[in-house]
């Protein structure tokens, strides 16, 4: 009897794992997206500034900037919009942004037009 009951209880987390991870996929065909930007942030007016604009950019879903490290994080829906288009939504604010990649920072030129 407790040897059924070891098992069912090992064929339960098993099930409840495997749950999780089709959770986990449906979020991936979700598409959505993240990436950060290194931008030309001076102060807190810039860092508003990109609060208060790129938000209501098509499919962006999360914003983050982080003045101290003058990086902006971006989560995106991929099929509403793309890097590019984030990329310009940042420049025309006045800004210079380049894609930091994993290993890699992203340095923007210090150009800014408040």
């Amino acid at each position: 009897m407790k040897t059924i009951k070891m098992m069912l209880a090992a064929v339960l987390i098993t099930a409840v794992g495997f749950g999780a991870q089709a959770q986990d996929k449906k979020q991936d065909r979700k598409g959505t997206v993240e990436i950060t930007f290194s931008v030309n942030l001076h102060c807190d007016h810039c860092k508003k500034k990109i609060e208060s604009n790129i938000p209501f950019e098509k499919g962006v879903t999360d914003l983050k900037v982080d003045l101290d490290n003058k990086q902006v994080y971006i989560k995106y829906d991929a099929k509403k919009t793309d890097r590019e288009k984030l990329q310009k939504a940042i420049e025309k604010l006045g800004y210079t942004a380049a894609e930091v990649t994993p290993g890699t920072k992203g340095k923007a030129k210090d150009k800014v037009k408040d």
